[in-house]
């Protein structure tokens, strides 16, 4: 289900651009706006509940970002997809408590939220295509001891976004580096 729900936002997308409009800038807020309408149609109280958690934490950011001013400050997906790792990674941990105290029916719900929330993120990069890019932002920032992790790890955030779990890269930078 999620497949055809990424293909048809994938399509309503192309549509956009081969009619010449401008490329969504909340493409995906469209996503999940399009996902939460068809769990409702479909009844899918799970993931009805994981996307309007979703939608919650995409809004708690709109609030912290619009300050004092009131003024509307749109999420940018890069943003959103910030939001989703960080969501994945929360539930991760949860997970894991859980199964350390003997609680698997809440690990098990820990896992089924993350499996809805992965739909959304880029795929992640295997353990070769990690080294390559750590490899590439070395080069391209010229970084060269450890002092220079943090340009390399900024190179590769602005990169691989939702692509890799970068408290498991930093390790690997730092190793490279040294």
């Amino acid at each position: 289900m999620g497949d055809l729900l990424h293909l048809g936002a994938l399509t309503s997308r192309l549509r956009a651009l081969a009619s010449g409009e401008q490329e969504s800038e909340n493409y995906m807020r469209n996503r999940i706006a399009t996902a939460l309408k068809e769990a409702m149609k479909n009844k899918e109280a799970e993931r009805l509940s994981t996307l309007r958690l979703i939608n919650a934490a995409i809004k708690d950011m709109e609030i912290s970002k619009r300050g004092g001013e009131g003024a509307d400050i749109p999420v940018s997906d890069e943003e959103i997809l910030q939001i989703l790792g960080r969501m994945v990674k929360q539930r991760k941990e949860s997970a894991r408590t859980y199964e350390e105290g003997g609680r698997l029916d809440l690990a098990e719900r820990e896992m089924a939220e993350i499996a809805i929330i992965e739909e959304f993120l880029p795929k992640q990069l295997s353990d070769d295509e990690i080294d390559g890019a750590i490899s590439a932002a070395i080069a391209e920032t010229g970084s060269d001891s450890i002092r220079d992790m943090g340009k390399v790890m900024g190179a590769l955030k602005s990169k691989f976004t939702g692509q890799m779990d970068f408290s498991l890269v930093g390790p690997m930078v730092r190793n490279k580096l040294s």
